[in-house]
């Protein structure tokens, strides 16, 4: 990115003066090195280009889950944030044109005899879920049989999964590919039952903060820095979503 958009802006003028872009951040977008504290991610790469452009200190701003990140949003303790895009949050909160694109799946144990997302939805198979999570929004809205066991975080998610009290996690293909590396022969399932688009997110009823923010996002995409941050991150299964806003979520 350029210093050319450095100049006072009105659009972030309160920013400005400020002095800083609070960013909203919750696993699994961003990694904290257990040692040093240090916070590594394409969020945080990311938020670091847009406090840049913008010519001000990036404040990350760590939060337990999404619900806790977009309350933190929603209650002005943030400036943006990172969120899947879903018709159901609209009403609370405004989306820059996506990010990211990506798959939702399941992680299975080693044995299992899930081999398909159609394996997963019959009855008596239980399912992890993380609360609100864009890929349990989706779940809930075509699950036919299957049974869906809500927990709070990604972790205890994964601990349902690997205790034998859930047949199957469902989540993004990032985040599955992460903690299957933590359990012994388990596996992503291949296909997916829906995809969705990360974008960056404000609180409602800040337009011209959105605009500015779309602005950059758009930049981003086009200039190859986003792309760039997924690669370092070494996030997999994620793609840079296309231009402009998407004409459907799933």
């Amino acid at each position: 990115m350029t210093n050319a958009h450095q100049a006072p802006n009105s659009r972030i003028a309160d920013l400005v003066r400020a002095g800083r872009v609070r960013v909203a951040l919750y696993p699994p977008q961003y990694a904290k090195d257990p040692a040093t504290g240090e916070l590594r991610g394409w969020t945080i790469e990311l938020g670091r280009a847009l406090a840049a452009r913008i010519g001000v200190e990036f404040f990350p701003v760590e939060y337990p889950t999404p619900p806790k990140a977009m309350d933190g949003l929603k209650a002005g303790a943030c400036d943006v944030g990172f969120g899947a895009m879903d018709e159901s949050r609209n009403t609370e909160i405004d989306f820059s044109p996506p990010v990211l694109q990506f798959d939702f799946t399941y992680l299975v144990l080693a044995g299992s005899s899930i081999c398909s997302v159609t394996d997963a939805d019959r009855r008596g198979v239980r399912i992890a879920v993380v609360r609100n999570h864009a890929s349990t929004l989706c779940l809930h809205r075509i699950r036919k049989h299957a049974e869906l066991i809500t927990a709070e975080t990604p972790v205890m998610a994964f601990d349902l999964l690997r205790t034998g009290q859930a047949d199957a996690w469902a989540s993004t293909r990032p985040a599955l590919s992460e903690y299957s590396a933590k359990l012994s022969g388990s596996r992503v399932l291949e296909d997916y039952f829906g995809a969705n688009f990360t974008a960056m997110t404000v609180p409602k009823g800040q337009a011209q903060r959105l605009a500015y923010v779309s602005e950059f996002i758009e930049e981003a995409k086009a200039s190859g820095l986003l792309h760039r941050a997924i690669t370092q991150s070494g996030w997999r299964g994620v793609h840079v979503a296309p231009p402009g806003y998407p004409t459907a979520q799933e």
